[in-house]
C-alpha cells in the first residue's frame, strides 16, 4: 500500500520570519484551524485552539497577537505561549499547551508531515 500523498499547506515566503499564518488541514478526517509560526527556514505548527476554553486564538481570521516578549497571545482572555513548545507561560491555562501539529518545509513549501 502507498503512503496517503502529502498536503502542502502554504508557501514558505507567505510566511513573515518570525511571524505567524493561519491555514486549514484536515487532520484524523476533520477540517482543522493552523497556528503557523515561521523563525527562518523553521516552521512550527498548532491547532489554533487555545486550551483555556476552546476558542481560536486569531482576533480575526488569520490574525494573531504577539507579545513585545515574542510570545503568541490569545485575544480571547490574554493566555501567552511561548513559540518553541507552545507551553502556557501566563493566563488563565498556565502550564498547558497547545496541541503540536507536525509540519515539514521542503521546496520552500510546508507540508503536513506523515502521521
Amino acid at each position: 500500500m502507498s503512503p496517503p500523498p502529502r498536503t502542502a499547506l502554504i508557501a514558505l515566503d507567505g510566511i513573515a520570519d518570525g511571524g505567524f499564518a493561519e491555514t486549514e488541514a484536515v487532520l484524523a478526517g476533520d477540517a482543522e484551524s493552523l497556528i503557523l509560526h515561521r523563525q527562518g527556514s523553521e516552521v512550527r505548527a498548532w491547532l489554533n485552539i487555545c486550551p483555556h476554553a476552546g476558542r481560536r486564538l486569531d482576533w480575526a481570521p488569520g490574525q494573531f497577537l504577539k507579545s513585545k516578549d515574542g510570545l503568541l497571545v490569545c485575544a480571547a482572555h490574554g493566555a501567552s505561549f511561548e513559540l518553541m513548545q507552545g507551553e502556557c507561560v501566563a493566563g488563565p491555562c498556565r502550564g498547558e499547551s497547545l496541541r503540536a501539529v507536525a509540519v515539514e518545509v521542503r521546496d520552500g513549501q510546508v507540508w503536513l508531515a506523515s502521521p
